[in-house]
């Protein structure tokens, strides 16, 4: 109920879907006895797409994500395992034009593979299932052969894809790796969603390590800075608002222990 509940619920309120919704009803209720709430709310949604496509709101929403994690320390020894989180490979066209399709947050793949020249004896977790209602693709039936073009031995390569979002991604990977006490694990993913992960991952009784990637805020001066292309201000205004509302959803319903987690050196004074 959750993962529907998240798909449907959580695209409806996303900010474009909703202020194009809420456009659409104000159009609508021009035509009636209720014109005049309609122009108001065509004229509210016409304003707040303005403000989500051409001010610093989204930057503004992303920098305190992508700034929780640092980036990750190479020091002590080499990582016994890479996790790497999906979202990058489209299943769906992959399956259609039968090859790996990459559409987003390509970062994830390409410093995960770089990752594992850089520790040829730490395996290499993909995890990554199906984000849709109904879908027969998996993005984990594509990854093996991107990371194998990019000089990942097979033999090394560990696909899950079965999970369908972030809670079961830690879940199922635990579960498939079996990580031992003592053995350090690295978590790739995009920077934003970072907070989140690195929550359920410790939820799930699995102890990782940030390896942050794929940012879209350059840095403090940076998110107060105006967007000049209406696309790209929208696309990272609705990234962030659908990563804080996770953040909330995951926290409320018990699947996080805080809302926005922070590094563990910073929670406790026990080891990294």
């Amino acid at each position: 109920m959750f993962f529907i509940l998240s798909k449907t619920l959580g695209n409806a309120l996303a900010p474009v879907n909703f202020l194009v919704g809420l456009g659409v009803l104000g159009a609508v209720l021009s035509a009636t006895r209720l014109s005049s709430l309609g122009r108001g709310l065509m004229i509210a949604a016409a304003v707040l797409l303005a403000v989500a496509a051409f001010s610093p709101a989204g930057r503004l929403l992303l920098y305190p994500l992508e700034s929780r994690f640092p980036p990750w320390d190479p020091g002590q020894r080499a990582p016994d395992g890479i996790i790497v989180l999906g979202g990058s490979i489209d299943a769906d066209v992959s399956l259609a034009r039968d090859t790996p399709v990459v559409r987003r947050s390509p970062d994830r793949i390409i410093a995960a593979a770089a990752l594992a020249r850089q520790y040829p004896n730490a395996r290499v977790v993909f995890t990554g299932g199906s984000p849709r209602l109904v879908s027969d693709a998996r993005e984990a039936d594509y990854a093996a052969a991107l990371f194998e073009s990019l000089g990942v031995d097979r033999s090394r390569l560990i696909m899950e894809r079965q999970s369908r979002n972030t809670h079961e991604n830690a879940e199922f990977t635990k579960a498939l790796v079996a990580p031992n006490p003592g053995e350090r694990w690295v978590l790739v993913t995009s920077a934003f969603h970072m907070p989140r992960s690195i929550g359920l991952f410790r939820k799930a009784g699995f102890p990782v390590e940030a390896y942050p990637v794929d940012w879209w805020v350059g840095g403090r001066r940076a998110a107060l800075s105006f967007t000049t292309l209406a696309l790209d201000g929208l696309s990272r205004t609705d990234i962030a608002v659908r990563e804080w509302f996770g953040l909330i959803a995951y926290r409320v319903t018990g699947r996080i222990d805080d809302l926005l987690p922070r590094p563990m050196h910073i929670d406790s004074p026990g080891p990294r």
